[in-house]
This record gives C-alpha cells, sequence and structure tokens, in this order.
C-alpha cells in the first residue's frame, strides 16, 4: 500500500494516489495496491464515482491511441509486491539529463532577461499547458465575488475579522453545471494598514469551522497551526475550497468549471485538470482580494500541500500577480521531476487514480503500447525544474518534511532538492538569489534537515516534521518579511523569527 493518504473531498488532500484497476483493454496493466478509500461516502457511491472515472479514463486512452500503460509503482517494498517502488539513490536516474530551461527550442543560449521573457518563457509554458498541466478554455466564464458572512472572532487567542466569500461562476452556458467558489478571508482586526496575505488550498472553512489537520503521523506537529503563526506575525490569510472548484477525482470532471466550460461534456487531450482548474480558482480569488481594503493585494501569497502543493506551484507559475509561494510536500506533478524513479512515478500520475489532476496528453509518457509507439519520461519536452523557474524572479520557497515523520520517502525529496538547484540558473538570470549551491544539480545533495537555505528569493527548506509545511511557516514568514520589506502594520505582531 501507499505510505500517506487522507480524505479526499471531505477531509484531507492525500499526495500518495489511490489508484485503482487500470481501464479495460487489451492486456491492462496490473494495478498497484491501494488502501480502502476511508471517506464518508457510500459503498454504491464509491463504486459510481470508480466506475465513472475508470470510463473517462478509458476514453481518453481511445482519444490517444493508448492500447496499455505501464503500471504506476506501489510504496510497499515488502516481499511479493508487484512493481515496488525504488528507493534506491544509484538507481533514481534514468533520464539524468533535464531540458536545459535556459536554451530555446532551436539551440539558441538565452543570456538575457529580454530573451527568457519574450521568447523561452513562452516556450515552457506552451509545452506544460499542451503536455502537462492543461488549457484554460479560452470560454471560461466570469466569477462575481459576495461577501455572505462578516464576523469578529479571535484567531490563536488573537482578533480578527472573518469574512465568508462566494465567487459565483457564470452558468449561462450551461445552467445545469453551477460552481460557487468557497473562500474564507481572515485579517487582524487591529491592522492599521492593509496586511500581506497567504492564500491556502483546502476547504474554504471560517475560523472554528474546520479542524487543523496534519499528515502521516499520529501526533499534530509542535508548533502552532499555520492560521495562528500568520495572524501573530500581522498577515491576514485565506482558506479557498479547492472541491468548490473543482472535485478531485476523474468522475466530476464533467462536473465543476471543467465540467462547465465543457458544457458536460468530456474533455480533450489538452484541456485542463484538476490542478490547472484550482489554480484558476484561486486566481479569481485574488480577483477579489484585490478589491478589499484590508489587503495588500501587492502581496499575496499561495500556498499547499501535498496535491495542493502542487496546485500551488502551478498557481504560482501561471499567475503574475501571486507575490510568493509555499510549496508544502509536492512530490511528482509537483518540485520532483518527473525523469527520476525514486518513490511515485509518472505512471502513477497517468493512472486512473490521478490522471485528472493533469493534461490527457499528460498520459501519453506512460504509454507502453498505442499507435504512436511509446513514450516515457524522457520524452516529456519540460520537468518540474522549469515549473519552478516560471515562478521567478518572484519569492519561491520548496518545503519538506522527513520520512521518519511521515513525509515519505514516496515524495523523492532529494529530486525535489535537485530539479530546484537546477531551477536557479533561471532565477539568477533575471537578478534574484538562488540556493547558494554550488554543485551542479546532477551532483548536488540536500542539507540536513532543518538546515534552511533562506538567504535568496529561492528557498528550500526541510523541517524534522511529517507531512505538513507549518513546521515550516515561521521560517516562511521570516524570509517573506526580509523579501518584501513589509513593516508590520499590526501593533506587537512577530515578525523577527530567525531562520536557521
Amino acid at each position: 500500500m501507499k505510505p500517506h493518504r487522507f480524505l479526499l473531498t471531505l477531509l484531507l488532500a492525500a499526495h500518495g494516489a489511490l489508484l485503482s484497476a487500470q481501464p479495460t483493454g487489451t492486456n491492462p496493466a496490473p494495478a498497484p495496491t491501494r488502501p480502502a478509500f476511508p471517506g464518508q461516502l457510500s459503498p454504491e457511491e464509491r463504486q459510481r464515482q470508480q466506475q465513472l472515472t475508470n470510463e473517462d479514463h478509458a476514453d481518453m486512452m481511445a482519444q490517444l491511441g493508448i492500447k496499455t500503460l505501464r503500471p504506476g509503482r506501489n510504496g510497499s517494498t515488502a516481499p511479493g509486491t508487484p512493481n515496488p517502488a525504488n528507493y534506491d539513490q544509484a538507481k533514481a536516474n534514468p533520464y539524468p539529463d533535464y531540458p536545459d530551461a535556459l536554451t530555446l527550442k532551436n539551440g539558441q543560449k538565452v543570456t538575457s532577461a529580454e530573451t527568457w521573457w519574450k521568447l523561452r518563457r513562452p516556450e515552457i509554458v506552451e509545452d506544460f499547458e499542451r503536455e502537462v498541466v492543461g488549457r484554460v478554455p479560452k470560454n471560461v466564464p466570469g466569477v462575481t465575488w459576495k461577501v455572505t458572512r462578516k464576523v469578529e472572532t479571535k484567531v490563536g487567542g488573537l482578533p480578527v475579522v472573518a469574512k465568508e466569500v462566494i465567487g459565483h461562476v457564470d452558468t449561462s452556458a450551461c445552467p445545469g453545471i453551477a460552481v460557487d467558489i468557497k473562500m474564507a478571508v481572515v485579517t487582524p482586526a487591529n491592522a492599521r494598514a492593509p496586511v500581506p496575505v497567504l492564500m491556502m488550498f483546502g476547504f474554504g472553512n471560517m475560523p472554528g469551522e474546520g479542524g487543523n489537520f496534519w499528515f502521516g503521523s499520529a501526533q499534530p506537529p509542535a508548533d502552532p497551526p499555520s492560521t495562528d503563526q500568520l495572524i501573530a506575525a500581522g498577515w491576514g490569510y485565506v482558506s479557498i475550497g479547492t472541491t468548490s472548484i473543482q472535485a478531485d477525482n476523474g468522475a466530476g470532471l464533467t462536473q465543476g468549471i471543467i465540467g462547465l466550460t465543457n458544457q458536460g461534456r468530456r474533455r480533450k487531450p489538452d484541456d485542463w485538470g484538476s490542478l490547472r482548474a484550482w489554480a484558476w480558482g484561486a486566481a479569481r480569488g485574488l480577483d477579489y482580494l484585490e478589491t478589499d481594503p484590508a489587503i495588500d493585494a501587492r502581496h499575496v501569497g499561495i500556498e499547499g500541500v501535498s496535491r495542493y502543493g502542487k496546485a500551488a506551484l502551478v498557481a504560482m507559475a501561471f499567475e503574475p500577480r501571486f507575490a510568493l509561494v509555499l510549496v508544502g510536500s509536492s512530490g511528482c506533478g509537483g518540485a520532483t521531476p518527473y525523469r527520476r524513479d525514486f518513490g511515485e512515478s509518472l505512471e502513477n500520475l497517468a493512472s486512473s487514480g490521478e490522471y485528472h489532476w493533469m493534461a490527457g496528453n499528460f498520459m501519453k509518457y506512460a504509454a507502453a503500447e498505442a499507435t504512436f509507439g511509446s513514450k516515457n519520461a524522457g520524452d516529456l519536452p519540460v520537468d518540474s525544474h522549469e515549473l519552478i523557474a516560471l515562478c521567478a524572479p518572484r519569492p519561491t520557497f520548496i518545503s519538506y518534511g522527513i520520512p521518519e515523520k511521515g513525509d515519505a520517502n514516496w515524495l523523492d525529496h532529494q529530486g525535489s532538492f535537485m530539479a530546484t538547484v537546477a531551477a536557479g540558473a533561471v532565477f539568477r538570470l533575471l537578478g534574484a538569489r538562488d540556493l547558494g549551491v554550488m554543485e551542479d544539480y546532477h551532483t548536488a545533495k540536500m542539507p540536513p534537515y532543518n538546515t534552511g537555505l533562506l538567504e535568496g528569493e529561492l528557498a528550500w527548506r526541510q523541517h524534522d516534521g511529517g507531512h505538513e509545511d507549518r513546521s515550516n511557516m515561521k521560517y516562511f514568514i521570516a524570509w517573506a518579511n526580509q523579501l518584501i520589506h513589509h513593516p508590520s502594520p499590526v501593533p506587537g505582531a512577530t515578525t523577527t523569527t530567525k531562520a536557521d
């Protein structure tokens, strides 16, 4: 079974894929073993959703001309486990060379910021949109925001103003599909000026109406909840409900914002997946924040853990108005290179348990047999270091925990570090500071945990907690405050936590 999980739609957002059998076809690849889904759905509803997911997955395979997919890795290394994950670093780099972020497709080297912005960055964006995360359709409808509730309460013992804000998406093109984005906006009650804000992917719950969750261990982290830390530091925070934008399963692809723009029809191969949809929803939430006088809209960050860490990185890469990002334990599909073979693999993301995160075209790279032959991770025109590079030169903090506390080896921490090092060249080109690592990404090794590389706009820190980033939140806040040069507008706010 996989090394970690949490509830998909009602409680938590797991990184380890809940993988199911491959769709029907000739000699389908055997499915990785999976834990029982622990959600609140009835067995009948789970079966219905799984059937719809398998049908949609098979439809995309047919559109792409894929006959069979290679199976995803299993997290278990127990004897007899089919296709177990590799956890040997010596075998982790079957495709050791990543695409050069600073070489144009015509072979010309990128040596100026102008060439990056005008030529190279658009090439990378196009490859990610076509082959990896999908395109936001041109007909995506508008969103009208309304404050539906406003309360004065406390977070971490400090007074706050909390607003429930709903973004109603225009459904006139397909009235049968409703999309109402759920968001909670929380700011210090005694702020003297607009405050910086961290938008966090989650549930959109108001204070006191949802628990503080942690992943991968029985005990909560020692640090206070991230929301408490942000308010104490004079920041505000936003919780945005991902499933109010788009469901986290293949069965929901004909509903939500993806289904609405397709008028209930199934996706085409380059249509967006859930990661891009969640990122789009975050950008629409930012539209509202720009109208809220309590918020410093120039300094809005985006954050997520696990699959929501993937979405946070996608949101930062594609929405230039986000000022900074905290990417928590994102793994494959986030900061971990697809070209690595350590823990979760590209094939897992192409399976019926995770394909909905990505564009349909992404499945081609897991094809064992297809009308076009077969493809693998080495055939991808881009990789995760270039997704990180799309964030440059804005502050980008890559965060992980440790396997001993539940941030499983499955996530490939070392691979994410290599990708972060590789992205540094673009940050440097644009006048920003990278990790300061002298080694090439091929040979760079992670520093010990609790050793932050936090001197630049590109930052890395592996904390000693589990599958969460609140153990890194105080370091993130201190790092962010130094970079955005934003004096605390709240009397007595704690803004001087020193990073490592």
